[in-house]
């Protein structure tokens, strides 16, 4: 069964969500869920098709790359920034993604999130793992 915990919900104002979920294809589809619900709870709507599109990517590479021990879940934080949201993706791997050259069998993925997001980066994180990071806008841009 595929499941997911919310850890908590910051501030009076709900500005910052986090939610774990099992390493499991599934959750991807069950964040970009949640990410949608926080963007319309925050009138951030117009932001949701390069949200999700970046969450994908991140949690998807987070499932699949981040081979880690059982019990290591993946960790979601979505925070209301100026103008914008940010995204990060946590997990217990400490590799961090390597940015390849698209071709026939995939390769897209954080070319993509560099295209949609102002910036992404990644960052280690106070135990085992690090975090990846996206910071969506209104004005949006392509830097990192």
């Amino acid at each position: 069964m595929v499941s997911a915990m919310r850890l908590q919900q910051v501030d009076s104002d709900e500005t910052v969500m986090v939610w774990q979920w099992r390493r499991h294809r599934r959750c991807v589809g069950l964040a970009r869920a949640q990410l949608r619900k926080a963007l319309a709870a925050w009138g951030l709507g117009e932001l949701e098709f390069a949200a999700v599109a970046v969450l994908s990517e991140l949690v998807a590479n987070a499932v699949v790359h981040a081979r880690v021990p059982p019990g290591r879940e993946i960790r979601t934080r979505f925070v209301v920034v100026e103008g914008g949201v940010r995204i990060e993706v946590h997990d217990g791997s400490e590799l961090p993604p390597v940015p390849r050259v698209p071709d026939a069998s995939g390769g897209y993925g954080l070319a993509l999130v560099a295209e949609l997001a102002e910036r992404w980066g990644v960052e280690a994180r106070g135990g085992a793992g690090k975090c990846v990071w996206a910071t969506i806008s209104r004005t949006g841009c392509s830097s990192r």
